[in-house]
């Protein structure tokens, strides 16, 4: 009697030991499966840019001088709307700007980013002096990855001296890079500093796919 619960309590911890394995292993594969959810978005664009990385000598074009919206040939890009859009073309992007848009506020910003990369409130325009800040997500998921316009996955590309554009009001104004930082996720101070300068500043998430800092690129107006 007593051999024969000995086996079944051997049984008994053999089948718990078991089940905690299984466990084990399930919590590593999900572990590993939002891992790549997360971040395979990134790395996929990370490849395709270092596979295809644009010419030096791609050209941006003024809105009115042509209507495709697209690269010609890989060698012209023009931007998708005439009224308000960026184009950086060391990344190929080229998006909408959803103008006057409320930075501190998440309900109005996260429907706005759905649609393109947003125009801080308050903020100036292109070409004029002061400040103009643009902010977008570096999408986390796939979900995310359709559901924003992704423009600024690969911002980190950027160095200093490397140009980007804006098109607004069927205007084309190119600003060079002057300044790249990570900050933390509370600075605001990039988006409210005053200058006598024509600035633009670019911000969103980093390291791609989280939310734990900022990557902010600033460009001055090339007169």
């Amino acid at each position: 009697m007593l051999l024969k619960r000995n086996k079944i309590k051997r049984k008994g911890n053999l089948d718990l030991l078991d089940t905690l394995i299984r466990l084990g292993l399930f919590l590593i594969a999900l572990a590993l499966l939002l891992f790549v959810v997360i971040f395979c978005p990134v790395v996929i664009k990370e490849i395709e840019y270092r596979l295809s990385k644009p010419s030096e000598n791609m050209v941006v074009l003024a809105p009115k001088s042509s209507s495709t919206g697209v690269a010609n040939e890989g060698k012209e890009i023009v931007p998708v709307d005439k009224d308000f859009s960026i184009v950086v073309p060391k990344i190929k992007a080229n998006s909408k700007v959803i103008p006057d848009v409320d930075p501190y506020d998440s309900k109005i910003y996260q429907k706005e980013l759905t649609k393109g990369v947003a125009h801080a409130k308050g903020s100036v325009y292109p070409g004029q002096v002061g400040n103009s800040f643009y902010f977008a997500h570096s999408s986390d998921n796939f979900y995310n990855a359709n559901r924003y316009n992704s423009v600024f996955y690969l911002l980190n590309k950027l160095e200093e001296g490397d140009l980007f554009y804006f098109s607004y009001k069927e205007e084309l104004f190119k600003y060079k890079v002057v300044q790249t930082k990570i900050v933390e996720s509370e600075s605001i101070n990039y988006l409210s500093g005053k200058t006598n300068r024509k600035l633009a500043t670019l911000m969103t998430c980093w390291p791609a796919g989280t939310t734990l800092k900022r990557l902010v690129v600033v460009g001055e107006l090339v007169e």
